[in-house]
């Protein structure tokens, strides 16, 4: 599955990516240019991101989980 970017959010990264370029290395690209910078970065890094943050999501669900099985645990009545 290809990582996509809605066209607000890729417009938004091209332009700091180019911000970035010109402040940080002196380097002015166009837009072509970035796009395809940001698209490189996208396709070589992207799901290394993604799959970070489906990680990261994993282990904050595992934690609520066993956080809800403390709860039931201490609902639970002894024998009378």
């Amino acid at each position: 599955m290809a990582i996509t970017l809605d066209k607000a959010v890729r417009d938004e990264l091209v332009t700091r990516l180019q911000d970035f370029l010109r402040d940080e290395l002196s380097t002015e690209i166009g837009n072509f240019d970035a796009e395809f910078l940001l698209d490189f970065f996208v396709r070589e890094a992207g799901h290394v991101y993604y799959n970070q943050g489906l990680t990261d999501a994993m282990q904050a669900m595992e934690a609520k989980v066993e956080e809800f099985g403390e709860v039931i645990y201490g609902l639970q009545q002894s024998d009378p």
